[in-house]
């Protein structure tokens, strides 16, 4: 797991979230394996790596307010709630967003809120936010996400074509401008908007 993941906290919250919570009974025997996982509805839980890859790469710090678009099994946003003050997190698949809830109650999960709804659109009456974190792929970066960003702010999102290579890129605000760096190539599940 190691790899290029360095960062202590992250680490230490990677060995604390029991990834087997969040996967369908099925997928159980595979739970701890470096590979993304299918969770229903299309959707995956993203490989571990890429889970701390991401988180890592925010920086985080114990007082920040984070958004998370794609709340999936909800494993991300345990992991996110483990390192920040508050995790707000949205779904818009609704029996994904009720299992993660459930799931994120049952272990005793009281720093995250959860809604169903469309991510693209963030959730711009709880923002702005220290750190945006998008787990589904955009074919480009949604404005309304990067409005939310607090002065300081960072953001990691994939963005390319649908059905094939994205580049995972980190969007950090200063001063009011928008600053992108691409880090990695990835392949995500598309993010999912209203009507598609």
């Amino acid at each position: 797991m190691a790899r290029d993941i360095y960062d202590p906290a992250t680490l230490k919250a990677m060995q604390l979230v029991p990834r087997h919570e969040f996967v369908p009974p099925e997928m159980k025997p595979y739970s701890y394996s470096d590979g993304p996982l299918s969770i229903g509805m299309g959707q995956t839980i993203s490989q571990p790596y890429i889970v701390a890859y991401m988180t890592q790469v925010l920086n985080l710090q114990k007082r920040d307010r984070v958004l998370e678009v794609g709340t999936g099994s909800g494993y991300q946003a345990a992991i996110l709630g483990q390192l920040v003050d508050s995790v707000y997190t949205i779904e818009i698949i609704p029996e994904l967003s009720l299992k993660a809830k459930n799931t994120l109650r049952a272990l005793g999960y009281e720093n995250i809120v959860l809604k169903t709804g469309d991510g693209y659109i963030g959730w711009p009456e709880k923002g702005p936010f220290d750190a945006i974190i998008v787990t589904a792929g955009a074919e480009e970066v949604p404005e309304p996400l990067q409005n939310q960003l607090r002065e300081g702010g960072r953001m990691i999102i994939p963005v390319g074509p649908h059905n094939g290579i994205r580049q995972l890129i980190l969007i950090s605000k200063k001063s009011g401008k928008i600053k992108t760096k691409e880090v990695m190539a990835v392949r995500f599940v598309p993010l999912v908007r209203p009507n598609n």
